[in-house]
């Protein structure tokens, strides 16, 4: 495995998967109203030997955002739970091919760990390639569901927990708040990659969050992050993903920030530009989820352009 490269194939996971410092993490997540319960999923049909990574679980209880990064105790808590050391590979899948598992890569990286790579094409393209799934009894990943659970609530209540398989190094590079947003307004030292639909950057289609307005921050431009895939939700080649983002006006000689809508698919954008060379791009983590209910929030629509 290249450490620039940010993905691995089927291929090679089948011929490595008994290897015992390699960790599979199932971390398939869906959007509210696809009405797909992972959870349930996981338990059906998995990578054998795959564990189940709950985004959902796995983040700040505290925040009323979706799925905000935790603190370092608590992600260090859930992983040691998952039995994940820092020794181990760490190969991040998902159930639709490219969609949440590069959240989960972005979140291993954002707390020092670059031994984390995604599964090109997920499990459709592990199906496809003629590789075998099994299934888990529900009471052992309930169990285990319960102790990452458990673990993340003794963290944030202050309680002691068990010491931790697992240590954290903070990259605080590579992920960005709301005040950080707001000062690159003023002084645009990053270019701002919006990795939304075209429609809902425009806003002249909905968020799929209710209560949200769909449009977007001044000074942010639209790469959605369905142009860093083939069709089989693959990654693209390096020329092809260079020309992307040159087409919508991206200086690959800039820094830039990513965002998305509350920042998955702002992952996938940032994995493509780490298989160019640019392994260093910072992630809003509220994305456009926290801009647009911010009281103050200026909401740039198609017809406001």
């Amino acid at each position: 495995m290249e450490s620039h490269e940010p993905v691995v194939s089927a291929v090679w996971l089948h011929a490595n998967l008994k290897n015992p410092d390699i960790k599979v993490l199932d971390a398939s997540w869906y959007m509210p109203q696809e009405q797909r319960n992972a959870f349930q999923e996981y338990q059906v049909a998995h990578i054998p030997g795959a564990i189940f990574f709950d985004i959902d679980q796995i983040s700040d209880p505290t925040s009323n955002l979706p799925h905000m990064l935790p603190s370092d105790e608590a992600f260090a808590a859930s992983v040691s739970a998952l039995d994940i050391q820092n020794k181990d590979a760490v190969i991040v899948y998902d159930g639709k091919g490219q969609f949440s598992a590069a959240r989960v890569w972005w979140m291993f990286r954002v707390f020092g760990h670059n031994k984390v790579w995604v599964l090109d094409g997920g499990l459709p393209q592990w199906c496809k390639s003629g590789y075998e799934v099994e299934s888990t009894l529900s009471q052992v990943a309930i169990s285990r569901a319960t102790s990452v659970g458990e673990a993340i609530k003794n963290i944030y209540r202050g309680q002691l927990v068990g010491p931790a398989s697992f240590k954290t190094k903070f990259q605080p590079h590579l992920v960005w708040t709301l005040d950080q947003i707001k000062q690159n307004m003023s002084d645009q030292t990053h270019q701002h990659i919006d990795a939304r639909s075209k429609s809902r950057f425009d806003g002249v289609a909905p968020e799929p969050r209710e209560g949200i307005k769909s449009g977007h921050m001044h000074g942010s431009k639209c790469v959605p992050f369905t142009e860093m895939l083939d069709g089989s939700q693959m990654l693209l080649p390096e020329d092809e993903l260079r020309e992307k983002f040159v087409q919508e006006g991206i200086s690959l000689d800039r820094p830039i920030i990513v965002s998305c809508g509350t920042g998955v698919t702002a992952c996938i954008v940032n994995m493509g530009l780490h298989r160019i060379g640019k392994p260093d791009v910072p992630v809003y983590d509220g994305s456009w989820t926290e801009w647009a209910t911010q009281p103050d929030a200026t909401i740039i629509t198609l017809a406001a352009d």
